[in-house]
């Protein structure tokens, strides 16, 4: 049976495609191991992670201190009980990278938000 001219086109591209299969996965590869290796020699050079973890110990405690009072979350929807947990969870992780901590205390933690953070974030209670 005859084919036509755009069935062998399209026939043949198919082939190749089929044939440059191989050196697309390998292509692939290559180019996730370059990003891979740039980024490897990025965070080599700009050691912020590190320059953090060492000055950490030699932080000097802010006298300033951070009070979230959270006796009002009895008034509050779960959505924005949920909200608050996650921000006092973005204060903390950002104030123990700080270079200058400030102090940071929770009051009236209780009701909803403390069975929220029970729920979602066990490692609450070991915060310091």
């Amino acid at each position: 049976e005859p084919m036509s001219k755009r069935q062998r086109k399209k026939l043949l591209k198919q082939k190749q495609w089929e044939e440059q299969k191989d050196l697309r996965r390998q292509k692939r590869k290559e180019k996730r191991q370059k990003r891979k290796l740039e980024r490897q020699s990025k965070l080599d050079s700009n050691n912020e992670a590190n320059d953090r973890k060492r000055m950490r110990r030699e932080v000097v405690p802010s006298t300033l201190r951070l009070i979230v009072d959270c006796s009002f979350d009895d008034l509050m929807v779960l959505k924005d009980v949920k909200k608050l947990h996650k921000q006092i969870q973005r204060c903390y992780a950002e104030n123990r990278k700080a270079f200058h901590p400030v102090q940071f205390y929770l009051t009236s933690h209780g009701g909803q938000l403390k069975s929220n953070m029970n729920e979602n974030d066990k490692g609450w209670v070991n915060w310091k």
